[in-house]
């Protein structure tokens, strides 16, 4: 049995408490078996510890064993080059997670400080940590709640939750027990540790400290919820290992076929000479294999998605999130704020004589009437600087009389209040006694039901008659077609006072003249709609995730278009009662989820990510923040808790769901940059690599040195890739289906675009080579690495599209692609300058006419590459039409 089914006498029994408070030796006891109230903190890895993480990637290690080699061997400018950039990109990876998750820090700083407690039979302060379960605390309005508890006695108590339910109004809170399960969000008997006392007085009885509390059980979601990798980070840290992997395997078998023919050889050689250049030959390949630029890249990449982002009013919080957006195949998304304004605001009115009508005349006197009852009998107010003040229910009513043209302040500078009965639960009606229009009147404002049973009398046509059976089924039925939309109804009666009375009681709220009926709701955002629909195009599916009540939450998914036809909507509770294996079979059918806890939201994010789903989750409060962090991307609102923002990877500064779907765009385009980016690079090494492999087969020199490849790797190519990275996106970028989780990088015909590009380049530097060679090797040496240097720069402009042609892209397009090519054509003709030829093995002789030929060869590479472009598209496009006529024949 939970606390909230058990009366007062059975909680005080059950916690071996007393309404006098617990003893001091009681609660020493207590605190060394129970410990203190408070969220511990987590150990943390050490910074050391970091940064070895970092050195364990397969191509890390190799990397760092050829710049051991050679710092054995005396080339120092080699292997200080290989450490830099080590070193570079461990510092990086270190800091990034340096500045992960302060999520629990920021819940340890939402704990009350201090709590007003009975011990030794006194009131006394203490610190909130020092409590125990058993101790009765007092509450009143403004206090954070110390502890979870169960409430004795209360005084119209009125407590905000929204950090753990989501919902911004105040909830009324009793002391009764409750029959049957309830959700959070229902437990109208119980308090919360860290919400806040809006209205009232009340003592409970304290049921949970620290970890075992709902903020604590919140507290070790977020420690369990597992950190996502991006998809991207995923199939490069899966792709590393194999290229390391196999890159090891091949200077292995490089080096073991040198040495077997050294050894099968006739000739009398330098054994130990050709050893070294045997071997040396293995380290080159690993050096043109590695794309060492690739990390430095795709960060720069993500960090230009970043700042487009960020003039969408979306914050990234961590970089590789930005290209998770664009594989995001589910948003699960929190109502109120989000999809809602989050401000209540009256859309109807009823009167008998006028049926729904919208008080634009307020010539009728029931119309008068009824706008002056909600605002005369209403606490709310706005302060000078227009921040709302009150319950939001009342704050829309005054809002709505401001609209209507009848400031508030002058409707209650009219009629003065002389006297007040506060709203309470157990009445569900608020009273004031006004001076209207000389007049003493009595205005009550409340629940329907409630108030159609305290009326005799209702007004019709500036005319009082009596409350006949016909317009109280009237009434009724209203009543009800509001509540099936979803609207808070609200009713109002007034009655003219005896001329003596000065104060309220219960016996004023009967025999009143019911006036009529205002049915408000927290509206959709304008432009939600058509977000929704732009998400759907994209293949995104939306689900709602919110605290409020079913039939709410309903109507606006039906209202907005996020539920379609055979959708459901379901309960945290209906939730709870389903298995894994139902909850998988319906997921797909299931839209909405109403009065969820904060496990039943991490519990929905897992389920759509084991059906292998990107998801992403959208909320602002304590309650959303371990499935903010277990999400693939995590969502938070500008205005939502610092404990949410923390657990997010992503915020967004205007609240705005639309800013999603923009955001979604711009990570796609970055995924596709990215993508141009890396078969830039893998062409190019590919180049190298056929090249030095061809002359391995056929027994040349080594067509390049270690810097020479380490220069075009680190220097000349993350140029032209960063350009990349700033493509616009393609036509049809949101017209596509999100990625699935399983795609390699390499799909869609990236890896064939690869290998025809790489042996393209390649080609041209073996011709390069056999041409330099028939001056001398040195020459071959510094043709093959003039071929591969311009062939893998001018590769830029083909790297630009995968399916358009450099024409029909326009070739100043993009600027900074045009800046890159001319800033590597200048930096290869520092290599050419005598007092650096000797650095990059140029030999004196290399002269224009080695040039142009190595040159002539670059280019005609890039215009072949072009030609495989139209070809492929031309097959492309063929294949796609004939899919097309098969599946929709004419």
């Amino acid at each position: 049995m939970q606390y909230y089914n058990q009366s007062t006498e059975e909680v005080l029994k059950a916690t071996s408490s007393q309404l006098n408070g617990l003893e001091q030796k009681e609660v020493e006891t207590r605190q060394s078996k129970d410990g203190f109230n408070e969220l511990e903190a987590k150990k943390s890895a050490s910074t050391w510890q970091l940064f070895i993480e970092t050195l364990k990637d397969p191509m890390v290690i190799i990397l760092l064993l050829v710049a051991f080699v050679q710092l054995f061997l005396g080339e120092f400018i080699e292997s200080i080059v290989i450490f830099i950039v080590l070193m570079i990109n461990s510092a990086v990876a270190v800091i990034q997670t340096k500045r992960a998750e302060s999520s629990l820090d920021a819940l340890r700083q939402m704990s009350a400080p201090s709590a007003k407690v009975l011990r030794n039979g006194e009131k006394v302060s203490i610190a909130a940590r020092e409590l125990v379960v058993g101790d009765i605390v007092s509450l009143e309005a403004g206090d954070f709640i110390p502890a979870d508890g169960r409430l004795l006695e209360v005084q119209n108590l009125r407590v905000e939750e929204g950090m753990l339910t989501g919902e911004s109004e105040p909830v009324e809170k009793a002391s009764v027990p409750i029959d049957g399960e309830a959700g959070l969000g229902d437990r109208i008997n119980m308090v919360f540790s860290s919400s806040l006392v809006v209205y009232g007085r009340a003592d409970f009885v304290v049921t949970h400290i620290g970890k075992q509390t709902e903020i604590g059980k919140i507290a070790q979601m977020l420690e369990t919820a597992e950190a996502k990798q991006t998809p991207l980070q995923q199939k490069l840290e899966k792709f590393g290992k194999q290229l390391g992997w196999a890159i090891l395997g091949l200077c292995l078998l490089i080096f073991a076929v040198q040495i077997l023919r050294l050894f099968t050889s006739d000739q009398v050689v330098d054994m130990q000479k050709a050893i070294l250049d045997s071997f040396m030959f293995a380290v080159a390949v690993a050096v043109a294999a590695i794309p060492e630029a690739l990390s430095s890249v795709v960060t720069i990449v993500l960090s230009v998605g970043t700042n487009k982002m960020a003039k969408q009013h979306a914050i990234m919080r961590n970089l590789p999130a930005v290209e998770t957006l664009g594989s995001t195949s589910v948003i699960c998304t929190d109502k109120t704020g989000t999809l809602t304004q989050n401000k209540m605001t009256v859309v109807e009115t009823y009167l008998p004589s006028k049926g729904t009508t919208s008080l634009d005349n307020l010539q009728e006197e029931d119309e008068k009437l009824l706008l002056n009852a909600m605002v005369l009998c209403n606490d709310s107010s706005f302060s000078q600087e227009g921040q709302s003040l009150g319950d939001p229910t009342e704050v829309a009513l005054i809002a709505y009389s401001d609209k209507m043209g009848r400031p508030y302040q002058k409707v209650r500078e009219a009629a003065p209040r002389l006297a007040e009965f506060p709203f309470d639960s157990e009445r569900k009606l608020m009273s004031t006694l006004n001076d209207f229009e000389g007049t003493k009147t009595i205005f009550v404002k409340g629940g329907p039901d409630v108030l159609f049973t305290r009326c005799t009398q209702v007004l019709l046509d500036g005319e009082v008659q009596p409350f006949t059976n016909e317009l109280r089924k009237q009434f009724q039925e209203q009543n009800e077609n509001f509540s099936k939309k979803a609207l808070r109804v609200l009713a109002y009666a007034y009655k003219p006072a005896d001329h003596h009375v000065d104060e309220l009681t219960l016996e004023d709220e009967n025999d009143l003249i019911l006036i009529g009926l205002t049915a408000m709701i927290d509206p959709p955002r304008e432009a939600v709609y058509d977000s929704i629909s732009e998400a759907k195009k994209a293949g995104i599916r939306t689900i709602m995730i919110t605290g409020d009540h079913k039939t709410t939450a309903q109507a606006i998914a039906q209202d907005i278009g996020l539920m379609d036809e055979g959708d459901r909507a379901v309960t945290g509770q209906e939730l709870d009662a389903m298995s894994d294996d139902q909850l998988r079979e319906d997921l797909k059918n299931i839209s909405v989820y109403a009065r969820v806890s904060p496990e039943n939201k991490i519990r929905i994010v897992r389920a759509w990510q084991n059906e292998q789903q990107v998801t992403a989750m959208t909320g602002d409060g304590v309650n959303d923040a371990p499935a903010l962090k277990q999400a693939n991307i995590g969502i938070a609102m500008g205005s939502g808790t610092d404990v949410a923002k923390d657990a997010a990877s992503m915020i967004l500064t205007d609240d705005n769901f639309v800013s999603i779907v923009s955001a979604v765009s711009i990570g796609r385009t970055v995924y596709d940059n990215i993508k141009k980016s890396i078969s830039y690079l893998f062409s190019g090494n590919l180049g190298a690599i056929i090249a030095i492999v061809f002359a391995l087969v056929v027994g040349w020199v080594n067509p390049f040195t270690a810097l020479q490849l380490l220069f075009i790797n680190l220097v000349n190519d993350s140029v032209p890739a960063i350009a990349l990275g700033m493509e616009k996106e393609e036509p049809d970028v949101m017209a596509k289906a999100p990625r699935r989780l399983d795609e390699g990088i390499f799909a869609n015909g990236l890896m064939r675009i690869i290998l025809v590009r790489g042996t393209l380049i390649g080609v041209a530097a073996i011709i390069s080579q056999y041409v330099g060679q028939q001056i001398s090797a040195e020459m071959g040496v510094a043709m093959a690495f003039t071929t591969l240097i311009l062939a893998r720069t001018l590769q830029t402009f083909a790297a630009r599209s995968n399916s358009q042609n450099i024409l029909r892209l326009g070739f100043f397009s993009n600027k900074y692609v045009l800046g890159a090519v001319a800033f590597c054509l200048a930096l290869y003709s520092l290599t050419t300058l005598p007092f650096l030829r000797g650095i990059f093995s140029i030999p004196a002789n290399f002269g224009w006419s080695q040039w142009i030929i190595a040159a002539g060869l670059a280019v005609g590479a890039v215009i072949l590459m072009e030609v495989f472009k139209a070809i492929n598209a031309a097959i492309e496009h063929r294949r796609a039409k004939v899919v097309f006529d098969k599946n929709y024949p004419k």
